[in-house]
């Protein structure tokens, strides 16, 4: 099912903005933030959360200071696409905590995953022990990311 961009006027991308910077920020700094008084910054930002614009609230973690300093990005292409294929390799992809991501994409590849491991070996383990095992895998090129240039989750709402 398509998900439907809501309406959203320039005081709720106001309150998105500044929750993208701090996402523990009181309702009163943000109503101070964002130039409302308290009670209509709560409104706006249930109504946000009710309508799924806030999907949730995490903590965002260093991988690295947590030691998971191998980062891929594995193309992997199934054997066919018919339904239960594609369903045993999407139950299994949720299973995986390793896999951060995961994409269906157009091009030479079915899906484009997102991992992370503390280092090759348990990367190796992850994709022989069980992505390759999973029946259905028919190939996975892996690309390493070698150093971060930018890491973010702000949405960049001024395009908007």
């Amino acid at each position: 099912m398509k998900k439907v961009a809501i309406k959203i006027d320039r005081r709720d991308i106001a309150i998105l903005n500044a929750l993208q910077r701090d996402g523990r920020m009181s309702n009163r700094d943000l109503a101070k933030c964002v130039s409302l008084s308290p009670a209509p910054s709560w409104r706006r930002l249930r109504a946000l959360e009710e309508e799924g614009v806030i999907d949730h609230y995490a903590a965002v973690l260093d991988r690295e200071k947590v030691g998971l300093s191998i980062l891929g990005f594995a193309h992997v292409s199934l054997h066919d696409h018919n339904s239960e294929t594609v369903e045993k390799f999407d139950r299994a992809i949720m299973r995986a905590p390793q896999v951060l991501e995961c994409h269906a994409t157009s091009g030479d590849y079915d899906y484009m995953l997102k991992i992370v491991a503390p280092d090759m070996a348990t990367y190796q383990d992850f994709l022989s022990g069980y992505l390759l095992k999973i029946g259905v895998v028919r190939t996975v090129n892996t690309s390493f990311a070698l150093k971060q240039q930018k890491n973010t989750t702000v949405l960049p709402l001024e395009e908007l």
